[in-house]
C-alpha cells in the first residue's frame, strides 16, 4: 500500500496512540478508495492522502482535542546535546534524553495547525506546496504558520531551559 509507512507515522505523532493510528491510517484508505474517482490526475498523490489522513483526524474525537503529544522521531538529536567521543558517556545519554522530552512537551504545547506544518515540514519533509494541499491553505499560510510554530517552540524551549 503506498505511503503506508509515512502516514502510520504522522497518524501516530498526532493521535499518540498505537490503535488509534492505525484506525486513523485505515479509515483514510477507505475513505481514498472510496473516493479514488475524486482524485484528479496529474495532482499531488502524497498530498491528498495526508489532507484525507488529517482532515480523518480532525473530525474524530482525538483531534478535536488537541492536547495530543507528539514524539519526535529518534534521529532526530535534542538541542546542543553532542559529544566528541565515538561512544556517548552515560551522563550524555541523560542530557539528550532530557533534551528530547523538553523538545517533546514544547511541541506538544503547540496548537495544532502549527504543530501539523512543522511535522510535515521538518519530519515528513514535504515541500511548502505539498503542506498548503494537505492542509488546505495557501502557501503563504504555510510558510506564516512555520514560522510562528518555530518561533513558538524556540520560546518554548528557552523558557523551559530558562535561557534569557
Amino acid at each position: 500500500m503506498p505511503l503506508f509507512a509515512q502516514l502510520y507515522n504522522f497518524a501516530h505523532w498526532l493521535a499518540q496512540n498505537r490503535e488509534e493510528a492505525e484506525d486513523l491510517v485505515q479509515e483514510t484508505y477507505v475513505k481514498a478508495l472510496r473516493g479514488f474517482g475524486s482524485f484528479q490526475p496529474g495532482t499531488n498523490f502524497r498530498a491528498w492522502m495526508y489532507r484525507i489522513l488529517r482532515n480523518t483526524f480532525l473530525t474524530s474525537r482525538t483531534g478535536l482535542k488537541a492536547t495530543m503529544m507528539v514524539p519526535l522521531d529518534e534521529s532526530e538529536d535534542g538541542p546542543g546535546a553532542t559529544v566528541a567521543a565515538d561512544e556517548p558517556t552515560q551522563e550524555a545519554l541523560l542530557i539528550d534524553r532530557d533534551h528530547q522530552n523538553l523538545l517533546q512537551a514544547a511541541i506538544e504545547e503547540l496548537p495544532v495547525q502549527f504543530r501539523e506544518v512543522l511535522l510535515l515540514c521538518e519530519v515528513e519533509e514535504m515541500s511548502y506546496q505539498e503542506i498548503a494541499d494537505t492542509v488546505g491553505v495557501p502557501i503563504g499560510t504555510v510558510m506564516s504558520r512555520l514560522s510562528r510554530a518555530r518561533a513558538t517552540l524556540r520560546a518554548n524551549v528557552q523558557q523551559k531551559l530558562r535561557i534569557p
